[in-house]
């Protein structure tokens, strides 16, 4: 898995271990989810406060 992690516009360094519990958390969610193929190429999540 690629991951990264981009706050404010500064790209976070993530660890092994970081950039596997982010992207099973994120892919565990999004694929539960009605319409999300088996199949995907990429998520995108995006959070603004």
């Amino acid at each position: 898995m690629d991951v990264k992690l981009i706050v404010d516009g500064k790209e976070i360094n993530l660890n092994e271990f970081a950039s596997k519990i982010l992207s099973g958390t994120v892919i565990g969610a999004a694929t539960s989810l009605r319409g999300i193929t088996k199949d995907w190429k990429e998520i995108e999540i995006r959070v603004k406060r």
